[in-house]
């Protein structure tokens, strides 16, 4: 931003609408880690995002690395119907400031069991897999497609030709 110096230290930050910072990790290493212990789902990759990583298998967004203050996290996707189950786990909604306001994110934080073993975090990677499908899918249902109509320029108008289905007996 002009005029704002950019702290300094092993974190890229992204200033916000409302100018409240949100730092995010750049170790590669965890990103890694990450993705090995989520490989129960299939294989993972992680990409650059904001100066952290998110982390993805099949197109899916599963999961994305953030520090907010209290270290490097994996933030697993959920949904209403898995809220729930996360929080008995002790896990944390993802939260963020903006004017003035604290929003969330369909994001958990994962059971710090979880982190230890490929084991231990086979049933949370399947449980973010589900809740992207199930995002995926209700992004389809929400976004119906529209008939597409042949537009035809003729000088200075425009010319809306409806195309006819044919059938052939």
């Amino acid at each position: 931003m002009p005029g704002q110096k950019m702290p300094q230290g092993g974190f890229a930050w992204l200033v916000l609408a409302s100018r409240d910072w949100l730092w995010m990790p750049t170790n590669a290493d965890f990103a890694n880690y990450c993705c090995e212990l989520l490989a129960s789902v299939g294989r993972c990759i992680p990409k650059r995002m904001f100066g952290g990583f998110g982390i993805s298998t099949d197109g899916l967004t599963i999961a994305f690395l953030a520090d907010l203050g209290d270290g490097e996290k994996l933030w697993l996707k959920g949904d209403d119907g898995t809220r729930s189950r996360y929080e008995a786990a002790g896990c944390k909604i993802f939260t963020y400031p903006m004017k003035g306001v604290t929003h969330s994110m369909n994001y958990f934080s994962s059971p710090e069991e979880a982190m230890d073993s490929l084991d231990a975090m086979r049933p949370w990677a399947a449980l973010a897999l589900d809740c992207a499908l199930r995002a995926r899918a209700g992004k389809a249902l929400a976004k119906p497609k529209k008939a597409k109509k042949a537009v035809a320029k003729t000088g200075t108008k425009t010319v809306v030709k409806a195309r006819r289905k044919t059938t052939v007996e």
